[in-house]
């Protein structure tokens, strides 16, 4: 065998119990959570705006950085619901990287999974504790769900995962939103077959016991962007984009119609600062439509401290190891603009 075993991890239980939420943070989980539920549900016209680092690398900076959010927060609550990013695991294209603090607790080091669960789980307890916010994260490993299931508030499911068998019978068992990106290729219908497999119960193995989940109703579209056949990004946020699936969500079965726009990645051509902009043409494009304003319950964005990127070890506090992001100042003047515009 070329599998080389190098420890057996703690079970998500252990892990739990050993840094376990505070039950005053169990209630505020569920108060955010129920929040959010009226929003996809069309109960409340608040928007939700899932914003943060590109990769959460970082106790102090992330805590930094959600900390403010929660201040601005407190100024758009009436409008805006806003769930910080607290991404811990980081999937690579050709599999090279940074892939998270799960992984590499510190990125100048070999990966450490057991150090890098309890990292994850002591900074997003932090957050929690110190901002009032709970975060999103992306289920990178369906395996690895339970290690985090009590403390987010919302899932991300990625473009290469999406079409994956195990992600969508994962997430027909969540408790919490989950939303499904369409793959790289951009193809609509495969990820509103994701959507329709996780809204349906199912019985599985997983981690080593037969399963059986009752479905999640809260299971949306994520629009992302794509790449065609010659490697180029094409954008899937313009207003023609959007009636193109909420024609295709008509012709389904489907529960709670929603979908959130990633303003970076192919929508943005990774161009960070074009995420200004692509959120006032998707916060316009509601204004026009009364169709597209019920659909369209959210935006994603990318930002941290300091704009742009560094590679690992150039030691900048607060600026993504990953892809650019939007700088503070930026994006706490967008927020309040997309409030104006909600």
């Amino acid at each position: 065998m070329s599998f080389e075993f190098i420890q057996k991890l703690p079970t998500p239980d252990e892990i739990r119990g050993q840094f376990p939420l505070p039950e005053k943070l169990v209630k505020l989980k569920e108060e955010r959570d129920a929040k959010i539920r009226e929003v996809l549900t069309g109960r409340s016209s608040k928007f939700l705006v899932i914003i943060g680092p590109c990769s959460a690398d970082n106790e102090e900076a992330v805590c930094d950085y959600v900390n403010r959010l929660a201040k601005v927060n407190e100024k758009v609550k009436d409008k805006l619901i806003l769930i910080p990013r607290i991404y811990t695991n980081k999937p690579r294209t050709t599999g090279e990287g940074y892939k998270g603090i799960v992984s590499q607790p510190d990125p100048e080091k070999k990966p450490d999974f057991l150090a890098g669960l309890i990292a994850m789980r002591k900074m997003q307890i932090r957050a929690i504790e110190e901002s009032g916010l709970t975060a999103a994260d992306e289920m990178l490993y369906p395996e690895n769900w339970r290690y985090v299931s009590d403390i987010l508030s919302y899932v991300a499911i990625g473009a290469r995962s999406v079409e994956d068998q195990q992600h969508r019978l994962t997430v027909s068992g969540f408790g919490v939103p989950a939303g499904m990106k369409n793959p790289t290729s951009g193809d609509f219908s495969i990820m509103l077959n994701s959507v329709y497999a996780a809204q349906h119960p199912h019985s599985f193995i997983y981690r080593g016991w037969e399963v059986r989940t009752s479905g999640n109703d809260l299971t949306h579209t994520v629009l992302r962007g794509s790449v065609n056949k010659y490697g180029r990004n094409i954008p899937n946020y313009h207003y023609e984009d959007l009636n193109n699936l909420l024609t295709l969500y008509n012709e389904r079965d489907l529960k709670n119609p929603a979908c959130i726009i990633d303003a970076n990645h192919s929508n943005s051509n990774k161009e960070f600062k074009q995420q200004i902009r692509i959120v006032k043409e998707v916060m316009h494009s509601r204004k026009l439509s009364p169709d597209i304003h019920q659909l369209v319950k959210g935006v994603m964005v990318e930002s941290y401290l300091v704009e742009g990127a560094q590679k690992i070890g150039e030691g900048v506090y607060g600026k993504s190891i990953t892809d650019p992001c939007l700088g503070w100042e930026d994006s706490e003047r967008l927020i309040y603009e997309i409030a104006e515009y909600v």
